[in-house]
């Protein structure tokens, strides 16, 4: 299985922020990123009143919209409650990936690097569970784990690149 890593945080924290300059530096690495993100909004990835959109509307469970660039699957799910992390990992191609980032589903069993920024008003992270591995953070905090620069892409990629290493020996 593919290594899942969760970038956990308070909204306005800089989760994307974050992961749109760390994303670059694994993919420089020779690290092939997949990406899953967590929302909690009605979800549209389709253009209003294109056929795709049309026919997905008409009742297609599955559609796939491809092109010689990118493909996409957009698949209804209204009858489920919604499914795990894990789930969803499943869905991507293992063959192409050697990590998947994860934003959100900061609940969900797996590890997690957890960001604090002191000037969204939100406390430090205090109680860490176990699937914590590090804290990075724009200030020093005394914790158990792991503590990044919030700001230094290249030391959280560091860490990032040591952790799979460790996880495949």
């Amino acid at each position: 299985m593919i290594p899942l890593l969760a970038i956990s945080a308070w909204s306005g924290t800089g989760k994307t922020t974050l992961l749109k300059l760390l994303i670059p530096e694994l993919k420089s690495r020779g690290i092939r990123c997949g990406l899953i993100k967590h929302t909690h909004h009605q979800m549209e990835v389709d253009t209003p009143g294109k056929d795709s959109d049309e026919l997905r509307k008409a009742g297609a469970d599955q559609v796939m919209v491809a092109s010689e660039l990118r493909w996409a699957l957009m698949t209804e799910t209204p009858q489920q409650n919604g499914h795990n992390l894990h789930y969803f990992a499943s869905r991507m191609n293992a063959s192409e990936l050697d990590l998947i980032l994860v934003e959100g589903f900061k609940h969900e069993e797996v590890a997690k690097i957890v960001l604090h920024r002191s000037g969204t008003g939100k406390q430090p992270p205090l109680s860490l569970d176990q699937w914590v591995i590090a804290v990075a953070s724009d200030i020093k905090l005394e914790l158990s784990v792991v503590r990044l620069d919030l700001n230094n892409t290249v030391e959280i990629a560091d860490f990032i690149e040591s952790w799979m290493s460790a996880k495949k020996a």
